[in-house]
């Protein structure tokens, strides 16, 4: 039902590891210039003492009877990896190592993992109850990243009048304020009966309306705002990715056609941070700042924004370097590029079977135009998915040679193996592959607590799973207390003893190289 035109909102951030709410601060900034009557307030629980929150949310919802309450949600699942997780490293202890009594303590580590989660979505949804509870006329809405991915599966658990935003959530958002009994946009919603619909839509905000986040507001309705600008702030430069990666939600959430901001609005947003701010580390949020030919026109436009205004800023983000030319890798490293951050792997067989979209050597080329435009000292962060689908001994190999290429190109200071395995999720690809070859059960739950079907959603079966655990288990006895803060030296580490046991292995006879993929150089080029 319609709960009329809203006069105050409180936006709640559900406790995470300290990051920026930048879709809290973009949502917030976009109501308040479309309807600036509306009181706003950000309440983010990420910076509260645990023991806190509930008395916190209790004594805001009280004092501020707000008609509207926002809740951003952001990670959902046991073995979504963040700072403050250990995981990898306990699934690894626990599957692989030869030691009993380590395996017993990964066994009693996971428990403690899985508790901590599970206990975290129930407060998650205590908070929602409490605010039924005390504010039975308000509307409800939640959104965030974890939202988007379960949406149908939380809603279920949703109190009355409840709305539950999957994407973007501006139309949906500024429908809510407005009053309206059927919000905007894709959603499920949760009726006073209990009654659940869901409205799916396409994503097609219109970015050029959000102009540069007016700082000053958001530091008035956001009493945490200065606990992040010694930090790195998330800018969004656009939505939208016309890949259809194997294990990404990206194109889902935020729809296939990319939408583009303004980029003189964007060279704003960061001058802000920095000149006023003293924001100097920005960490562009896009599924990848650069990608198709198009990306790639706006991103030299940002980054001759950024050159004009003379911003001392240190800024990286997730790149695709299919198109990238020499003149642009110089703007980049001109600009302030701190670390190529991508996902990488070393024959095209598994960026074929992974539906990653380029072309490899296209890439390994690409990595030359930044040292010949003056690469220094930035770092060359490697996102690897070991053991996807259609590894073998021979592609773990090719990946460890073209590493070495890499270290011999920057220096091996430089390159930054980042080990990681695929996590199924919901709806992608390679979760419909996975249950088609049985290796998942159809109508599985992904928000599983079994701890035995949480690690079969991290995928890293046998038989490379075992050769790469105690590669990675070896690199951790060997470094000790000596690896830098985010594993920067494990993944060496790891791959630089994978490469001794592969060694040892028996030679196989290299399989004949497949003929190559029509167009396959050629990647999408978004409209």
């Amino acid at each position: 039902m319609a709960t009329g035109i809203a006069r105050k909102v409180l936006y709640i951030r559900l406790p995470v590891w300290k990051i920026w709410p930048g879709g809290v601060v973009y949502l917030a900034d976009f109501i308040h210039k479309q309807r600036p009557s509306i009181e706003q307030e950000i309440l983010d629980l990420a910076v509260i003492p645990p023991r806190e929150r509930s008395v916190r949310l209790r004594q805001r919802l009280e004092s501020l009877q707000p008609d509207v309450v926002a809740f951003s949600w952001r990670n959902m699942q046991t073995f979504g990896p963040h700072p403050e997780s250990d995981a990898l490293d306990v699934v690894m202890n626990y599957d692989h190592s030869l030691n009993p009594w380590r395996r017993a303590k990964a066994a009693w580590d996971a428990i403690g993992i899985i508790w901590d989660y599970a206990g975290a979505r129930l407060r998650n949804l205590g908070y929602l109850r409490l605010v039924r509870k005390l504010l039975p006329d308000a509307r409800i809405v939640v959104g965030g990243t974890a939202v988007s991915i379960f949406g149908k599966f939380i809603v279920e658990k949703c109190p009355p009048d409840c709305v539950v935003v999957v994407g973007e959530g501006e139309e949906a958002m500024l429908s809510v304020v407005d009053g309206y009994a059927t919000p905007a946009g894709n959603h499920y919603y949760k009726d006073a009966s209990g009654r659940i619909e869901h409205r799916p839509g396409e994503e097609d905000f219109d970015l050029s309306r959000l102009t540069a986040v007016d700082f000053a507001y958001i530091e008035s309705i956001f009493p945490a705002f200065s606990e992040y600008v010694g930090g790195t702030i998330g800018v969004q430069t656009k939505r939208g990715c016309p890949f259809q990666c194997h294990f990404c939600l990206y194109n889902r959430i935020e729809g296939g056609r990319q939408r583009y901001r303004d980029p003189v609005e964007v060279g704003k947003e960061i001058e802000t941070l920095n000149k006023v701010y003293g924001v100097n580390s920005i960490w562009f949020t896009d599924a990848q700042f650069c990608s198709t030919l198009r990306s790639m026109r706006q991103v030299e436009k940002i980054l001759d924004e950024l050159l004009a205004r003379q911003v001392d800023v240190r800024w990286t983000g997730y790149l695709r370097l299919n198109h990238l030319t020499p003149e642009i890798a110089r703007k980049m490293l001109a600009s302030g590029l701190v670390s190529i951050d991508l996902s990488f792997t070393g024959t095209q067989d598994i960026v074929d079977s992974l539906r990653l979209g380029y072309d490899l050597e296209q890439q390994m080329d690409a990595f030359k135009l930044f040292k010949d435009a003056g690469h220094r000292d930035q770092k060359v962060k490697l996102y690897m998915p070991l053991n996807a689908p259609g590894e073998t001994t021979d592609t773990l190999r090719a990946t460890i040679g073209r590493i070495r290429q890499l270290y011999a190109l920057f220096g091996r200071e430089n390159v930054l193996p980042f080990i990681f395995f695929i996590g199924v999720q919901p709806d992608t690809p390679i979760e419909r592959e996975l249950i088609d070859r049985g290796y998942l059960k159809q109508g599985y739950d992904p928000l599983t607590l079994n701890p035995f079907k949480i690690k079969k959603l991290l995928y890293n079966p046998k038989p490379l799973g075992g050769l790469i655990g105690r590669a990675y288990i070896e690199a951790l006895d060997q470094l000790g207390d000596k690896s830098e803060e985010g594993g920067d030296y494990i993944g060496r580490a790891t791959m630089e003893i994978l490469e001794r046991k592969l060694a040892a292995l028996p030679a196989v006879e290299p399989s004949p190289k497949p003929a190559p993929l029509p167009g396959r150089r050629t990647c999408p080029d978004a409209s």
